[in-house]
């Protein structure tokens, strides 16, 4: 498993993963991303395709992180033992489901994560328990802040003692509020999550649509961005090509 670094100078690159092609992986680890994240939530993947990604991850030097769409202890252990150096947990709306998903992911004492030290996880036993735990107070626990609820217990939140820090959510944000991400009240929110993570000094990441956007980010200062994910790389970088041998614009 390769940790996500989110205490150093340089921001963290990464993009979604959605289709099920270990290829995929392989080009974005050739692309220079630091991290991927396979979705669970909006993409029509299974826990087994998701281990098979996130173990080619591995291999490739990247940290494999899983958005889940299952919160419960049962499926969380599952995800983790498959190897997952992260979690991305989506609707956590205030610090008593942050404090639930800290304690589905932490060993004891911290939380109530049973041991599984023959998965991949744990390298199928080949390392010893003292490494293991190191391993499992290693994995990233990410809440989504991506609802006005969030926002209003983000201070909350951040202190919760094992969450890491939070991804901003702009676009479900925007949604319940009924207006686009670039709306300026939106973008106010937003600045009070990352105002809260400077005061808790801990990081925060977003989601950027290309490398100018993820850059503003990085100035503000995000820790790790999302570029886009795999399959509007695809078709973004075929459109281009198609409008090109066109004679037009993309």
């Amino acid at each position: 498993m390769t940790p996500l670094h989110l205490d150093g100078d340089t921001a963290q690159l990464g993009t979604w993963v959605k289709l099920p092609a270990v290829e995929v992986v392989e080009l974005m680890a050739l692309a220079g991303l630091d991290f991927v994240i396979v979705d669970l939530e909006h993409a029509p993947l299974d826990l087994s395709q998701a281990a098979t990604l996130m173990a080619i991850a591995s291999a490739h030097g990247l940290s494999p992180l899983v958005r889940v769409s299952d919160t419960s202890p049962a499926a969380i252990a599952r995800v983790l033992d498959a190897g997952a150096a992260g979690l991305l947990i989506p609707h956590v709306d205030s610090a008593d489901q942050a404090a639930a998903m800290v304690d589905a992911m932490r060993f004891p004492p911290r939380g109530h994560r049973g041991s599984g030290r023959m998965s991949r996880a744990g390298a199928w036993g080949a390392v010893g328990k003292e490494e293991y735990l190191a391993r499992g107070a290693a994995v990233r626990c990410l809440p989504q802040v991506e609802s006005t609820a969030a926002v209003d217990d983000v201070e909350a939140i951040l202190a919760v003692d094992g969450v890491d820090g939070v991804f901003l959510g702009a676009g479900d944000l925007s949604m319940e509020l009924g207006t686009t991400p670039a709306d300026p009240q939106v973008r106010g929110l937003l600045d009070r999550v990352r105002q809260a993570c400077a005061a808790a000094d801990k990081p925060w990441g977003s989601a950027a649509i290309d490398g100018a956007a993820a850059r503003r980010d990085i100035d503000a200062g995000a820790a790790f961005v999302t570029l886009g994910n795999d399959t509007s790389a695809l078709l973004r970088s075929m459109r281009a090509m198609v409008a090109a041998a066109q004679g037009g614009e993309a």
